[in-house]
Protein backbone atom coordinates (compact mmCIF):
# COMPACT_ATOMS: atom_id res chain seq x y z
CA UNK A 1 0.00 0.00 0.00
CA UNK A 2 1.36 3.39 -1.02
CA UNK A 3 1.76 5.81 1.88
CA UNK A 4 0.73 9.38 0.93
CA UNK A 5 2.97 10.64 3.72
CA UNK A 6 6.13 8.95 2.47
CA UNK A 7 8.73 11.43 1.17
CA UNK A 8 9.12 11.72 -2.59
CA UNK A 9 12.62 12.07 -4.07
CA UNK A 10 13.16 14.60 -6.86
CA UNK A 11 15.96 14.46 -9.42
CA UNK A 12 16.48 18.22 -9.07
CA UNK A 13 15.91 20.45 -6.09
CA UNK A 14 14.43 19.50 -2.74
CA UNK A 15 12.69 16.21 -2.11
CA UNK A 16 9.01 16.49 -1.16
CA UNK A 17 8.01 15.76 2.43
CA UNK A 18 4.87 13.92 1.27
CA UNK A 19 2.82 13.08 -1.83
CA UNK A 20 0.01 15.64 -1.48
CA UNK A 21 0.15 18.72 -3.73
CA UNK A 22 -2.22 21.67 -3.51
CA UNK A 23 -3.65 22.21 -6.98
CA UNK A 24 -2.93 25.52 -8.76
CA UNK A 25 -6.33 27.06 -8.00
CA UNK A 26 -7.78 30.20 -9.53
CA UNK A 27 -8.72 32.49 -6.64
CA UNK A 28 -8.78 36.05 -8.05
CA UNK A 29 -7.27 37.55 -4.89
CA UNK A 30 -4.25 39.41 -6.29
CA UNK A 31 -4.23 43.14 -6.95
CA UNK A 32 -5.18 44.36 -10.46
CA UNK A 33 -1.49 44.72 -11.42
CA UNK A 34 -0.75 41.13 -10.35
CA UNK A 35 0.92 42.04 -7.06
CA UNK A 36 0.33 39.53 -4.27
CA UNK A 37 -2.37 40.54 -1.77
CA UNK A 38 -2.58 39.74 1.92
CA UNK A 39 -5.60 37.54 1.18
CA UNK A 40 -3.69 35.43 -1.34
CA UNK A 41 -0.70 35.22 0.98
CA UNK A 42 -2.98 34.02 3.82
CA UNK A 43 -4.84 31.48 1.69
CA UNK A 44 -1.66 29.83 0.45
CA UNK A 45 0.35 30.02 3.67
CA UNK A 46 -2.45 28.29 5.56
CA UNK A 47 -2.21 25.36 3.11
CA UNK A 48 1.48 25.06 3.83
CA UNK A 49 0.72 25.07 7.54
CA UNK A 50 -1.98 22.48 6.88
CA UNK A 51 0.56 19.90 5.77
CA UNK A 52 0.62 19.92 1.97
CA UNK A 53 3.93 18.58 0.73
CA UNK A 54 3.79 20.99 -2.20
CA UNK A 55 1.88 24.26 -2.27
CA UNK A 56 1.33 25.56 -5.79
CA UNK A 57 0.27 29.11 -6.59
CA UNK A 58 -2.54 29.81 -8.98
CA UNK A 59 -1.64 30.08 -12.66
CA UNK A 60 0.65 33.12 -12.67
CA UNK A 61 0.94 35.05 -15.93
CA UNK A 62 4.35 35.62 -17.46
CA UNK A 63 3.27 38.55 -19.67
CA UNK A 64 0.94 41.38 -18.71
CA UNK A 65 -1.23 40.67 -21.78
CA UNK A 66 -1.29 36.95 -21.02
CA UNK A 67 -3.67 37.39 -18.09
CA UNK A 68 -6.41 34.80 -17.84
CA UNK A 69 -8.72 36.15 -15.15
CA UNK A 70 -9.20 39.19 -12.91
CA UNK A 71 -7.09 39.24 -9.77
CA UNK A 72 -4.48 36.87 -11.22
CA UNK A 73 -1.08 36.64 -9.59
CA UNK A 74 1.61 38.13 -11.81
CA UNK A 75 5.22 37.11 -12.29
CA UNK A 76 6.03 39.25 -15.32
CA UNK A 77 7.72 42.24 -13.71
CA UNK A 78 9.97 43.41 -10.92
CA UNK A 79 6.92 44.96 -9.22
CA UNK A 80 5.95 41.41 -8.24
CA UNK A 81 9.27 40.54 -6.62
CA UNK A 82 8.56 41.67 -3.05
CA UNK A 83 5.25 39.84 -2.84
CA UNK A 84 6.66 36.68 -4.36
CA UNK A 85 9.62 36.77 -1.97
CA UNK A 86 7.29 37.20 0.99
CA UNK A 87 5.14 34.28 -0.15
CA UNK A 88 8.05 31.96 -0.89
CA UNK A 89 9.64 32.66 2.50
CA UNK A 90 6.41 32.14 4.40
CA UNK A 91 5.69 28.88 2.61
CA UNK A 92 9.19 27.53 3.08
CA UNK A 93 8.93 28.25 6.81
CA UNK A 94 5.98 25.81 7.03
CA UNK A 95 8.03 22.95 5.56
CA UNK A 96 6.08 22.75 2.29
CA UNK A 97 7.74 22.97 -1.12
CA UNK A 98 6.73 26.29 -2.69
CA UNK A 99 5.98 26.23 -6.42
CA UNK A 100 4.76 28.77 -8.99
CA UNK A 101 2.69 27.72 -11.99
CA UNK A 102 3.79 29.71 -15.05
CA UNK A 103 0.97 30.60 -17.42
CA UNK A 104 -0.16 32.54 -20.47
CA UNK A 105 -3.86 32.47 -21.35
CA UNK A 106 -3.38 32.99 -25.10
CA UNK A 107 -6.71 33.20 -26.92
CA UNK A 108 -8.51 32.79 -23.58
CA UNK A 109 -7.32 36.18 -22.34
CA UNK A 110 -10.45 38.27 -21.66
CA UNK A 111 -10.63 41.25 -24.04
CA UNK A 112 -11.72 43.48 -21.16
CA UNK A 113 -8.41 42.96 -19.34
CA UNK A 114 -6.02 43.95 -22.15
CA UNK A 115 -5.64 46.44 -24.95
CA UNK A 116 -5.73 44.91 -28.42
CA UNK A 117 -6.44 41.31 -29.36
CA UNK A 118 -5.43 38.19 -27.44
CA UNK A 119 -2.77 36.06 -29.09
CA UNK A 120 -2.87 32.46 -30.28
CA UNK A 121 -0.71 30.18 -32.44
CA UNK A 122 -3.08 30.96 -35.34
CA UNK A 123 -5.82 33.51 -35.95
CA UNK A 124 -8.96 32.48 -34.07
CA UNK A 125 -12.21 34.20 -35.01
CA UNK A 126 -14.21 32.62 -32.19
CA UNK A 127 -12.02 34.30 -29.58
CA UNK A 128 -11.03 37.33 -31.63
CA UNK A 129 -7.39 36.29 -31.27
CA UNK A 130 -4.52 36.89 -33.68
CA UNK A 131 -1.57 34.69 -34.55
CA UNK A 132 1.75 35.29 -32.84
CA UNK A 133 4.66 36.32 -35.05
CA UNK A 134 7.90 34.39 -34.84
CA UNK A 135 9.53 37.33 -33.04
CA UNK A 136 6.68 37.30 -30.52
CA UNK A 137 7.18 33.57 -29.94
CA UNK A 138 10.85 34.24 -29.19
CA UNK A 139 9.85 37.00 -26.75
CA UNK A 140 7.27 34.71 -25.16
CA UNK A 141 9.91 32.06 -24.58
CA UNK A 142 12.23 34.63 -23.03
CA UNK A 143 9.43 35.84 -20.74
CA UNK A 144 8.61 32.33 -19.51
CA UNK A 145 12.29 31.81 -18.68
CA UNK A 146 12.55 35.23 -17.02
CA UNK A 147 9.53 34.34 -14.89
CA UNK A 148 11.13 31.06 -13.84
CA UNK A 149 14.30 32.93 -12.86
CA UNK A 150 12.19 35.48 -10.98
CA UNK A 151 10.56 32.63 -9.03
CA UNK A 152 13.96 31.15 -8.22
CA UNK A 153 15.31 34.50 -7.06
CA UNK A 154 12.24 34.98 -4.87
CA UNK A 155 12.99 31.73 -3.07
CA UNK A 156 10.53 29.27 -4.60
CA UNK A 157 11.62 25.66 -4.84
CA UNK A 158 10.47 25.29 -8.43
CA UNK A 159 8.01 26.13 -11.21
CA UNK A 160 5.45 24.31 -13.32
CA UNK A 161 4.78 25.08 -16.99
CA UNK A 162 1.02 25.22 -17.61
CA UNK A 163 0.45 23.43 -20.93
CA UNK A 164 -3.12 22.31 -20.19
CA UNK A 165 -6.75 23.48 -20.27
CA UNK A 166 -6.62 25.25 -23.61
CA UNK A 167 -4.18 27.98 -22.53
CA UNK A 168 -1.38 29.15 -24.79
CA UNK A 169 1.12 26.29 -24.52
CA UNK A 170 -1.78 23.88 -24.88
CA UNK A 171 -3.04 25.83 -27.90
CA UNK A 172 0.29 25.16 -29.61
CA UNK A 173 -0.15 21.41 -28.97
CA UNK A 174 -3.67 21.35 -30.43
CA UNK A 175 -3.91 20.45 -34.14
CA UNK A 176 -7.31 22.15 -34.17
CA UNK A 177 -6.10 25.49 -32.78
CA UNK A 178 -2.56 25.49 -34.20
CA UNK A 179 -2.71 25.78 -37.98
CA UNK A 180 0.72 27.36 -38.45
CA UNK A 181 2.74 26.50 -41.55
CA UNK A 182 6.18 27.16 -39.98
CA UNK A 183 8.25 25.02 -37.63
CA UNK A 184 5.82 25.68 -34.75
CA UNK A 185 2.92 24.04 -36.58
CA UNK A 186 1.97 20.97 -38.58
CA UNK A 187 3.63 17.86 -37.11
CA UNK A 188 3.39 17.03 -33.43
CA UNK A 189 7.12 17.64 -33.06
CA UNK A 190 6.63 21.16 -34.40
CA UNK A 191 3.54 21.87 -32.28
CA UNK A 192 5.40 20.67 -29.18
CA UNK A 193 8.56 22.63 -30.06
CA UNK A 194 7.81 25.62 -27.82
CA UNK A 195 7.07 23.43 -24.80
CA UNK A 196 10.26 21.39 -25.15
CA UNK A 197 12.36 24.48 -25.84
CA UNK A 198 11.01 26.00 -22.63
CA UNK A 199 11.74 22.86 -20.63
CA UNK A 200 15.33 22.84 -21.90
CA UNK A 201 15.91 26.52 -21.22
CA UNK A 202 14.35 26.58 -17.74
CA UNK A 203 16.38 23.54 -16.76
CA UNK A 204 19.58 25.08 -18.15
CA UNK A 205 19.12 28.59 -16.78
CA UNK A 206 17.61 27.76 -13.39
CA UNK A 207 20.11 25.01 -12.64
CA UNK A 208 20.06 21.49 -11.23
CA UNK A 209 18.82 22.42 -7.74
CA UNK A 210 15.50 23.84 -8.97
CA UNK A 211 12.39 21.73 -9.49
CA UNK A 212 10.56 21.79 -12.82
CA UNK A 213 7.19 20.27 -13.70
CA UNK A 214 4.78 20.34 -16.62
CA UNK A 215 0.97 20.24 -16.53
CA UNK A 216 -0.81 18.55 -19.44
CA UNK A 217 -4.44 17.70 -20.10
CA UNK A 218 -5.40 15.02 -22.66
CA UNK A 219 -8.90 16.07 -23.70
CA UNK A 220 -10.92 19.01 -25.09
CA UNK A 221 -9.56 21.97 -27.07
CA UNK A 222 -8.88 19.75 -30.08
CA UNK A 223 -6.29 17.64 -28.26
CA UNK A 224 -5.75 14.00 -29.21
CA UNK A 225 -5.11 11.49 -26.47
CA UNK A 226 -2.51 9.58 -28.45
CA UNK A 227 -0.54 12.75 -29.16
CA UNK A 228 -0.60 13.88 -25.53
CA UNK A 229 0.65 10.43 -24.50
CA UNK A 230 3.51 10.86 -26.97
CA UNK A 231 4.37 14.28 -25.50
CA UNK A 232 4.13 12.86 -21.98
CA UNK A 233 6.38 9.90 -22.81
CA UNK A 234 9.00 12.18 -24.34
CA UNK A 235 8.96 14.42 -21.26
CA UNK A 236 9.38 11.36 -19.06
CA UNK A 237 12.12 9.85 -21.24
CA UNK A 238 14.20 13.03 -21.58
CA UNK A 239 13.94 13.55 -17.80
CA UNK A 240 14.67 17.26 -17.75
CA UNK A 241 11.53 17.71 -15.68
CA UNK A 242 11.06 16.32 -12.18
CA UNK A 243 7.36 15.61 -12.36
CA UNK A 244 4.45 15.45 -14.77
CA UNK A 245 1.09 16.81 -13.60
CA UNK A 246 -1.82 15.34 -15.54
CA UNK A 247 -5.06 17.30 -15.18
CA UNK A 248 -7.77 14.75 -15.96
CA UNK A 249 -10.92 16.48 -14.57
CA UNK A 250 -11.77 13.05 -13.12
CA UNK A 251 -8.87 10.74 -12.34
CA UNK A 252 -11.04 7.64 -12.65
CA UNK A 253 -13.05 8.47 -15.79
CA UNK A 254 -12.88 6.78 -19.18
CA UNK A 255 -11.56 8.73 -22.17
CA UNK A 256 -14.01 10.64 -24.34
CA UNK A 257 -12.12 9.90 -27.54
CA UNK A 258 -13.45 6.99 -29.57
CA UNK A 259 -11.18 3.98 -29.65
CA UNK A 260 -9.57 4.65 -26.27
CA UNK A 261 -12.45 3.84 -23.90
CA UNK A 262 -11.31 0.34 -22.94
CA UNK A 263 -9.36 1.58 -19.93
CA UNK A 264 -9.39 4.60 -17.66
CA UNK A 265 -7.79 7.87 -18.65
CA UNK A 266 -5.38 7.44 -15.75
CA UNK A 267 -4.29 4.01 -17.01
CA UNK A 268 -3.19 5.57 -20.29
CA UNK A 269 -0.52 7.52 -18.39
CA UNK A 270 0.47 5.24 -15.50
CA UNK A 271 1.53 2.66 -18.10
CA UNK A 272 4.17 4.98 -19.55
CA UNK A 273 7.85 4.42 -18.75
CA UNK A 274 8.63 7.24 -16.34
CA UNK A 275 12.15 6.53 -15.11
CA UNK A 276 13.03 8.98 -12.33
CA UNK A 277 10.29 11.46 -13.26
CA UNK A 278 7.32 11.42 -10.91
CA UNK A 279 3.71 11.26 -12.14
CA UNK A 280 0.76 12.95 -10.46
CA UNK A 281 -2.81 13.70 -11.44
CA UNK A 282 -5.71 15.93 -10.51
CA UNK A 283 -9.44 15.40 -10.90
CA UNK A 284 -12.05 14.59 -8.26
CA UNK A 285 -9.53 13.39 -5.69
CA UNK A 286 -11.57 14.68 -2.79
CA UNK A 287 -11.84 12.03 -0.08
CA UNK A 288 -9.28 10.08 1.83
CA UNK A 289 -10.33 6.95 -0.04
CA UNK A 290 -9.74 8.73 -3.37
CA UNK A 291 -6.17 9.58 -2.38
CA UNK A 292 -5.32 5.98 -1.59
CA UNK A 293 -7.12 4.64 -4.66
CA UNK A 294 -5.24 7.03 -6.97
CA UNK A 295 -1.87 6.12 -5.46
CA UNK A 296 -2.65 2.42 -5.66
CA UNK A 297 -3.54 2.94 -9.34
CA UNK A 298 0.07 3.91 -10.00
CA UNK A 299 0.52 7.60 -9.27
CA UNK A 300 3.51 8.90 -7.35
CA UNK A 301 1.55 11.84 -5.91
CA UNK A 302 -1.95 13.29 -5.98
CA UNK A 303 -3.17 16.83 -6.55
CA UNK A 304 -5.90 18.14 -4.27
CA UNK A 305 -8.24 20.93 -5.38
CA UNK A 306 -11.63 21.47 -3.79
CA UNK A 307 -10.85 19.59 -0.59
CA UNK A 308 -7.85 21.88 -0.16
CA UNK A 309 -10.24 24.82 -0.34
CA UNK A 310 -12.65 23.29 2.15
CA UNK A 311 -9.93 22.21 4.59
CA UNK A 312 -6.62 24.03 4.76
CA UNK A 313 -5.36 21.09 6.82
CA UNK A 314 -6.66 18.29 4.59
CA UNK A 315 -3.30 16.45 4.81
CA UNK A 316 -3.29 16.53 8.61
CA UNK A 317 -6.88 15.29 8.71
CA UNK A 318 -6.03 12.50 6.28
CA UNK A 319 -3.07 11.44 8.40
CA UNK A 320 -5.40 11.14 11.39
CA UNK A 321 -8.25 9.46 9.49
CA UNK A 322 -7.46 7.43 6.39
CA UNK A 323 -11.11 7.62 5.24
CA UNK A 324 -11.50 11.33 5.93
CA UNK A 325 -14.53 12.87 4.21
CA UNK A 326 -14.54 16.62 3.51
CA UNK A 327 -17.40 18.73 4.77
CA UNK A 328 -20.49 18.51 2.57
CA UNK A 329 -21.20 21.35 0.16
CA UNK A 330 -22.61 23.92 0.05
CA UNK A 331 -20.61 25.45 2.87
CA UNK A 332 -21.16 28.72 4.65
CA UNK A 333 -19.27 31.89 3.91
CA UNK A 334 -18.06 31.84 7.49
CA UNK A 335 -16.57 28.36 7.00
CA UNK A 336 -14.61 29.60 3.97
CA UNK A 337 -13.41 32.68 5.83
CA UNK A 338 -12.20 30.47 8.67
CA UNK A 339 -10.33 28.39 6.11
CA UNK A 340 -8.42 31.49 4.99
CA UNK A 341 -10.33 32.58 1.87
CA UNK A 342 -10.77 36.27 1.11
CA UNK A 343 -13.96 37.85 -0.19
CA UNK A 344 -12.80 37.83 -3.83
CA UNK A 345 -12.17 34.09 -3.71
CA UNK A 346 -15.52 33.45 -2.04
CA UNK A 347 -17.29 35.52 -4.71
CA UNK A 348 -15.51 33.51 -7.40
CA UNK A 349 -16.63 30.22 -5.80
CA UNK A 350 -20.24 31.41 -5.86
CA UNK A 351 -20.11 30.79 -9.62
CA UNK A 352 -19.67 27.06 -8.93
CA UNK A 353 -23.15 25.74 -8.39
CA UNK A 354 -23.66 24.26 -4.94
CA UNK A 355 -20.32 25.31 -3.45
CA UNK A 356 -21.28 28.32 -1.31
CA UNK A 357 -24.48 28.37 0.72
CA UNK A 358 -26.88 31.21 -0.10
Amino acid sequence: MVDPFAPLAMSHGSDWPNRLMLAPLTNQQSHPDGVLSDDEWRWLTMRGEGGFGVTMTCASHVQADGIGFPGQLGIWGDRHRDGLTRLAGSLAATGTRAMVQLHHAGMRTPHALIEGAPVCPSDNDEHGARALTRDEIATLEDDFVAAALRARQAGFHGVELHAAHGYLLCQFLSPELNRRADDYGGSLDNRARLLFDLVARVRSECGPDFSLGVRLSPERFGLRLGEIKTVAQRLLHEAQIDYLDMSLWDVFKRPQEEGHEARSLLDHFTCLERGAVKLGAAGHVARGADVYRALEAGLDFVIIGRSGILHHDFPKRLREHRNFEPVARPVSVEHLRTEGLGEAFIDYLRRSEGFVAP
